[in-house]
């Protein structure tokens, strides 16, 4: 790889902007990731096809990583690559539309928004929800350890924990741990909805 400039623009909200996270959170995961295997910079420089100095700035927090920088030292590192990008979640994230760590590629108008990782030895089962308003949809709780996922594609609705629903609109995205009660509600009339249960 022999560039790292991504097609970001300058009034983007992306987690390329030297505000924050998610440049802090990509410094921290590669520090991390390149201790545990017990890297040296210039070795995993060496093995993911960038610059030493080009490293050492994403490990520092600054510079402007693409899609295809972070891939590459994901596989040099043996991870994948939400593990680099995705900071810790909390049990009940939301994610609205436009929003999320967004990576830009260098080679293609293309982005990437991570809106959750697969934890090892999950199995996800994947549910396109038709809503209409009336009574609340309420669920006991699942297995333990469960958790869902739903990205709003028209429409509006309630979800999450039954003592704190969130309200979504088309493209958030709502993180809620599956194990306790837990409720779905139409606020208008076609809502669609993507669920995903994950079971751990």
């Amino acid at each position: 790889m022999n560039s790292d400039k991504a097609f970001v623009k300058p009034n983007d909200r992306t987690v390329m902007s030297n505000t924050g996270a998610p440049l802090d959170v990509i410094a921290a995961s590669l520090r991390r990731e390149r201790d545990r295997v017990g890297l040296s910079l210039s070795e995993l420089a060496k093995r993911a096809g960038i610059a030493k100095s080009t490293l050492s700035q994403l490990e520092s927090g600054s510079g402007n990583p693409s899609v295809e920088t972070l891939w590459a030292l994901g596989v040099a590192l043996g991870v994948p690559f939400s593990r680099l990008v995705d900071p810790p979640t909390p049990r009940v994230r939301v994610i609205r539309a436009g929003e999320g760590p967004a990576i830009y590629s260098e080679r293609a108008h293309y982005t990437a928004t991570l809106l959750a990782s697969c934890p090892p030895g999950a199995r996800r089962d994947i549910y396109l929800l038709h809503l209409e308003p009336g009574p609340p949809r309420d669920s006991e709780p699942h297995m333990p350890g469960t958790v869902e996922h739903v990205i709003v594609s028209t429409g509006r609705m309630l979800a999450g924990p039954q003592t704190e629903p969130v309200e979504l609109g088309p493209g958030d995205y709502l993180l809620y741990p599956g194990d306790i009660p837990h409720t779905a509600q139409a606020l208008e009339p076609g809502t669609t909805a993507m669920l995903v249960s994950e079971h751990v």
